[in-house]
């Protein structure tokens, strides 16, 4: 007998997309069948996201056709009746960035440093509004309701907390969960695991297993050495094109290619560490009996540390254990370190020093910028307003620290997006700028929080590098935060890991 063609959920047929004025795939042709759940692979800038928004109707599809099968199946089962029901609302798509909004307007974003402020802290949602807020077909399975994803990805810890004061890792679980109270035929999740702690990131394949069995379609941007077992197949993708679709079970990371790491040029790298030198202090941080709480919530307990100059660190500790608020207290967003024992750079918080005072001397990146950067401005703009200590470009450009920016995108492997606004880059790019922006100025103490998420590994490797070339070269202090063991510097040499606010 002849196999039959399995019935498909999705087709992408043959389509042309463009966005803006590049296009960025042409004759692509992607057919997911019944019961099948897809992972998509590949190198930074292949495609990956854009193949995500193009499923998701984000993108103009210029030739070619795209036939939403789930969607007209769902109409023969479900007439609409009156209301507008396109297969958008059978679609709910994780994405890199959240769109929270304020409660006072419903249209402002939240801004980078909005936690920290009493007032402006409190006009953000609480998670348990936030979830009561959404909605879903009024056909929708009671398979996921608010008490179910809430036990599904522990937020009932959370549920009176605002949405501006969850970590990272807290929030990617409350947009998973957000994406399930939609009930879609369609999940689209955008490098889901990224800022997920160990506990969490192990628990994740049997989350993607309880998904699929609800009948739910899951297709994941994701990287090849972390595709759940859940899935069943997977797309490579290169520069646009999807070079092989196999099963799972068939799959091997090393069948994406890697671009190999180079040594950074360690002459350029000097001449622009020598172009402002780093002053000396004895002590970078000190912190003594610190206590910090939101309300009646302790987030930092008791917490001892002296960081002298010249030593590097790793901070670890699961998502909610406090390393962004004690990260916080250091580069002087925290209010609340004024009432501390703490010093920073031979000097006492408190006795005179501006919060710029403070950050001149500070290098900083973490999820929260990279998800809160204005990005009107160019990828160079971004990283010469590292010069200046501001969030994006306000005044009018010096030739010499632009061109020192772009010397500094140079190692990065990113000057050739220098006049691309920031909006329009990949995740990876936008977050190599950041990074470009948190080295351009030398500064005696670099905190990277997280500062490989979304890159390959290609990326990473050339990142890892380059930075121990830095503590190799220099007296630069550093604190690296991460949830992979593996994606720590050689350079690091000492470690402080917090559980719920303490040091163990």
């Amino acid at each position: 007998m002849p196999l039959t063609t399995p019935a498909p959920v999705l087709l992408l047929d043959n389509i042309t997309v463009k966005y803006l004025h590049h296009t960025l795939f042409h004759n692509l042709t992607f057919r997911i069948n019944k019961g099948e759940h897809w992972a998509i692979v590949g190198e930074s800038g292949s495609g990956k996201t854009s193949l995500l928004h193009t499923i998701a109707g984000k993108y103009n599809v210029v030739s070619g056709r795209v036939q939403h099968v789930y969607y007209e199946e769902y109409l023969q089962q479900y007439p609409p009746k009156g209301k507008v029901f396109t297969h958008h609302n059978l679609v709910a798509e994780v994405a890199q960035k959240h769109n929270f909004r304020n409660l006072s307007s419903n249209i402002t974003e939240f801004y980078y440093q909005q936690r920290y402020h009493a007032l402006d802290s409190e006009d953000a949602p609480t998670v348990a509004a936030y979830l009561a807020g959404i909605e879903a077909p009024a056909e929708a399975a009671s398979r996921w309701t608010v008490e179910t994803v809430s036990s599904t990805f522990q937020l009932q810890p959370l549920l009176d907390k605002q949405l501006i004061k969850l970590s990272n890792g807290e929030t990617k679980r409350l947009l998973l969960a957000a994406a399930l109270l939609r009930h879609p035929r369609l999940l689209l999740l955008d490098n889901p695991l990224t800022g997920l702690d160990v506990q969490t990131r192990a628990e994740f394949n049997q989350l993607i297993r309880q998904i699929t069995d609800s009948g739910i379609t899951v297709v994941m941007a994701t990287s090849p050495a972390e595709v759940p077992e859940a899935l069943t197949h997977v797309a490579i993708l290169e520069k646009g094109k999807i070079v092989e679709q196999l099963p799972l079970a068939d799959f091997d990371p090393a069948r994406v290619p890697v671009t190999p790491a180079f040594a950074p040029d360690l002459e350029e790298l000097q001449a622009l560490l020598s172009h402002k030198k780093a002053a000396a202090y004895d002590t970078i941080v000190k912190m003594d009996q610190v206590n910090i709480t939101y309300g009646q919530r302790p987030i930092l307990q008791n917490i001892n540390w002296h960081v002298r100059q010249g030593e590097r660190w790793a901070l670890l500790g699961h998502n909610g254990a406090g390393k962004t608020t004690l990260l916080s207290l250091i580069n002087g967003d925290n209010p609340q370190s004024y009432a501390q024992k703490l010093i920073l750079f031979d000097r006492k918080r408190g006795s005179g020093e501006t919060i710029w005072d403070i950050r001149k001397k500070i290098g900083f990146v973490s999820p929260e910028m990279y998800q809160y950067f204005p990005n009107e401005n160019t990828c160079l703009e971004v990283v010469e307003s590292g010069c200046y200590d501001t969030l994006g470009l306000f005044r009018k450009s010096e030739a010499p620290n632009a061109a020192i920016a772009l010397r500094w995108m140079h190692l990065l492997e990113i000057e050739q997006e220098a006049h691309q606004l920031l909006k329009d880059m990949s995740a990876s790019t936008q977050r190599l700028c950041l990074l470009a922006r948190a080295l351009i100025k030398n500064p005696p103490l670099l905190i990277l929080d997280e500062p490989c998420q979304g890159l390959d590994q290609h990326q990473q490797q050339q990142f890892k590098q380059l930075l121990d070339a830095i503590c190799q070269q220099s007296n630069t202090t550093l604190i690296y935060v991460t949830h992979y063991q593996q994606e720590i510097p050689e350079s690091v040499t000492q470690v402080l890991h917090l559980q719920n606010g303490q040091i163990i």
